[in-house]
């Protein structure tokens, strides 16, 4: 007796309720791994912010509030840093390179980040990749801009266009700095992370804005020419340190958490992101448990209804014991039946799954900044849909059950 030819004529037979049963699985498996998927691409998309930098340096605070505001452009710093003590630090011994970052203005709501040109030599995302122009070059002047490509997606902005920067970090802004416009100079090629959202100007820009602006709470005093030789800044936000080898990372930590002339926070980028996503690890796992109840109450329904559907198949049941089949072939013509139900949903729910992928990739990415790409399961999604099927099995073990506990004079009896 073929179970799976007879258990697709049973269905077909109920199609209307498998159909629902079939739809409901899918759902649940959209669910459940679109969230692992999110989870497992927002990690990644975090972790390839940065590389290659061995040291955030940054006013004394928390070391996840720096790692953000000064890699992900997300809330502001407590204090700034005196250009002083940056230089200072900047020609200590095991010093490699250092890239300053001045941030506190915004262009229609990206932000602007003040820095040098090392910036574009030195700075590295995801495998130690560089950055790299798609079009124009690196600001030479004090008022050229280099923005990112989502900067000149989302604003449709090309090489010589004005941008007019703005005092703070909000999408709109009445302090604009009109009298002293950038022009682009250069636009960035895509990275997949918070340098496609941001206009990058020179430390000298940054304080060439402030010049004799009504606008400021403190007016920087004119002078001759604004060049970067008079537009020295007074002080930074944070700045990256790479350094000559590993073996003089904590050493230089311990220098910096201990600067005397002024409180200083120096962190590693990596133990800072581990930290970030341990604290985020409560949302995640909220969210893990509720894709894991909308698929237990998947089951639960597609149970209610085999149970439910059992009287009215005794019929059925009684005429298959009728021509010879055995209480283990109801048996497993029942979980054969719940088996092809989830198989039939998981396959449904990743065709939906993949398909909401690729029609929402370009809208995440370009809203928030996440790239998920249209890639095969991994061990760990496989897993879930491995113990899903399992579980499927077992639900089937009780309406089966329930059926070979039926008798054949039951089955073929009439009831009123």
């Amino acid at each position: 007796m073929n179970l799976r030819l007879l258990a697709q004529k049973s269905l077909k037979s109920r199609r209307s309720t498998a159909i629902l049963t079939i739809v409901s699985i899918a759902v649940s498996v959209l669910l459940l791994l679109g969230v692992e998927k999110i989870r497992v691409n927002a990690q990644s998309s975090f972790a390839n912010t940065i590389s290659g930098t061995d040291l955030i340096v940054g006013a004394r605070s928390g070391s996840i509030q720096l790692l953000l505001y000064s890699v992900f452009r997300i809330g502001n710093a407590t204090n700034n840093i005196s250009w002083s003590s940056y230089q200072d630090i900047a020609q200590q011994k095991g010093v490699k390179w250092t890239i300053p970052i001045s941030l506190g203005d915004s262009h229609r709501g990206f932000r602007v980040m003040g820095t040098s040109r090392d910036y574009f030599s030195v700075y590295q995302y995801g495998e130690k990749r560089n950055l790299e122009f798609a079009s124009g070059i690196q600001f030479e002047g004090v008022f050229d801009a280099v923005i990112g490509s989502e900067v000149a997606a989302s604003l449709n902005y090309a090489i010589g266009d004005q941008v007019i920067i703005a005092h703070g970090t909000g999408s709109a802004s009445f302090a604009q700095h009109k009298d002293k416009p950038f022009v682009i100079s250069g636009i960035l090629q895509h990275t997949g992370t918070p340098v496609d959202r941001t206009v990058h100007v020179s430390l000298a820009g940054i304080e060439a804005m402030h010049v004799n602006w009504q606008g400021a709470v403190k007016k920087r005093k004119a002078s001759k020419a604004l060049t970067e030789s008079n537009l020295q800044p007074e002080s930074i936000t944070a700045f990256l340190v790479g350094l000559d080898s590993k073996i003089v990372s904590f050493k230089m930590q311990r220098y910096i958490n201990n600067y005397a002339a002024e409180p200083l926070l120096a962190i590693f980028p990596g133990i800072a992101l581990h930290e970030l996503w341990s604290l985020m690890s409560v949302a995640e796992n909220a969210l893990l448990i509720i894709s894991l109840f909308v698929v237990v109450a998947a089951l639960t329904g597609m149970l209610a209804v085999s149970l439910a559907g059992l009287n009215e198949r005794r019929r059925e049941v009684a005429i298959l014991r009728s021509v010879g089949a055995s209480h283990w072939h109801i048996m497993g013509l029942l979980v054969t039946e719940t088996v092809l139900l989830t198989l039939t949903g998981i396959l449904l729910g990743l065709i939906l799954l993949y398909s909401s992928i690729w029609i929402a990739q370009p809208i995440i990415e370009q809203n928030y900044g996440l790239f998920i790409p249209v890639t095969a399961p991994n061990i760990r999604e496989l897993t879930m849909v491995c113990m899903l099927l399992v579980t499927s099995f077992m639900v089937g073990l009780v309406p089966a059950y329930c059926a070979y506990k039926n008798s054949l004079a039951d089955g073929m009896s009439i009831r009123s």
